[in-house]
């Protein structure tokens, strides 16, 4: 995949994540609004789970009965949140989307809170085009993660007893990325500012990675992939 590695293609990237063309922005109508939309477990084996916000505030996090639970408010009609859930086979794909060609005016609200089951097997995948995410992944049965943003602030917990090896891909454009990372497993982390510190604690230097001295035997190995384009990247392993 391309980094961003500039402001310039962080900027054009917000305008393709809203919808293609010109995003459509209306004035606010009326007070906030809440919205909450569920889906149920079926018998699929894996489910990939995919995030597409253009502009707002995102939470995620596990302990949902149900294969997801979700909490919406904002502020324009317009801007209910799409969940679409379908399965083929063993494989699952569930995705919440902010409607296409709408984009939160100035001053709007936008928030999404989703908590997703821990007992199935998941690849998470999130789109951000501005604002800030806090993804508390640490209780669920993770088979990889990928984070794509554009302009804001990204903390993610990691933190627990992960059953099998898996990715982390973060690409970033302008703004922070805090991961926190479980003890008891192994630890390679490739982290790539642009403009920006890395500030990995934990973590030590090693063949141009960072890594923890239970990487070479560990059961299970979390490999992280970080891209930064302007911000600091902080690793916390301890």
């Amino acid at each position: 995949m391309l980094f961003m590695r500039r402001r310039f293609t962080v900027i054009l990237a917000l305008g393709t994540l809203a919808g293609c063309g010109e995003p459509h922005r209306r004035a606010l109508t009326g007070p906030l609004l809440h919205d909450t939309q569920a889906v149920e477990l079926d018998k699929t084996e894996m489910v990939r789970v995919e995030m597409r916000m253009g502009a707002g505030e995102l939470t995620v996090g596990g302990g949902s009965p149900r294969l997801l639970n979700a909490a919406f408010d904002y502020s324009d009609p317009a801007l209910k949140p799409v969940v679409r859930y379908q399965a083929s086979s063993f494989r699952g794909q569930l995705t919440i989307e902010q409607p296409r060609f709408h984009q939160p005016s100035s001053g709007s609200h936008y928030e999404w809170k989703l908590s997703l089951n821990n007992g199935v097997p998941l690849d998470v995948v999130t789109h951000l085009g501005a604002g800030n995410a806090e993804m508390n992944l640490g209780a669920l049965d993770l088979r990889g993660v990928e984070v794509h943003m554009g302009v804001g602030n990204l903390k993610m917990d990691l933190q627990g007893n992960p059953k099998r090896d898996y990715n982390v891909e973060i690409h970033g454009g302008v703004g922070n990325a805090m991961v926190r990372l479980p003890a008891g497993v192994g630890i390679v982390a490739d982290a790539k500012g642009g403009i920006g510190n890395i500030d990995a604690q934990g973590l030590e230097r090693r063949d141009g990675r960072w890594v923890n001295a239970k990487h070479e035997d560990a059961k299970v190995t979390i490999h992280l992939a970080i891209r930064g384009g302007v911000g600091n990247i902080t690793l916390l392993a301890n």
